[in-house]
């Protein structure tokens, strides 16, 4: 890997396609171009679970915000970059379908509802419209 590479970077639970600006010992610095698939909602130490005592929410990693990812999490992108704001809103949209099929699952609710706050600070932050995913 390279500085100025198109990568493919793992955060957590979320899945980026950025450059890498800085390389270190055990990490790449990664300026953040686009969201393949949205951060998944709730305590990460108990996945799947709606009885915790804390469930965060978690929003995709900003347009050129720069992060540091484990080297092992950095591989190779290959093709064109997608746009950030409509990379956004499919994962979103991905998401939210993946969490509205269980309406019964507690875990799903609750991650919907986070979902919800998340998308209200993209509409600001990006004027992006969510039509498809406004709470009924």
């Amino acid at each position: 890997m390279e500085i100025g590479q198109i990568v493919k970077a793992f955060k957590k639970t979320g899945t980026y396609i950025g450059e890498i600006t800085a390389i270190n010992p055990d990490t790449y610095t990664v300026r953040i171009m686009a969201v393949l698939k949205h951060p998944i909602q709730g305590d990460l130490h108990n996945p799947r679970q709606a009885d915790v005592p804390f469930f965060p929410g978690r929003k995709a990693l900003a347009y050129r915000e720069q992060t540091n990812v484990p080297a092992n999490m950095v591989r190779p992108f290959e093709g064109p970059v997608p746009n950030y704001k409509k990379s956004l809103l499919e994962s979103v949209q991905k998401l939210y379908d993946e969490l509205s099929a269980k309406p019964e699952d507690p875990y799903c609710s609750r991650s919907l509802e986070m979902l919800y706050e998340s998308m209200k600070d993209y509409e600001l932050m990006y004027s992006i419209e969510f039509p498809a995913l406004r709470k009924s």
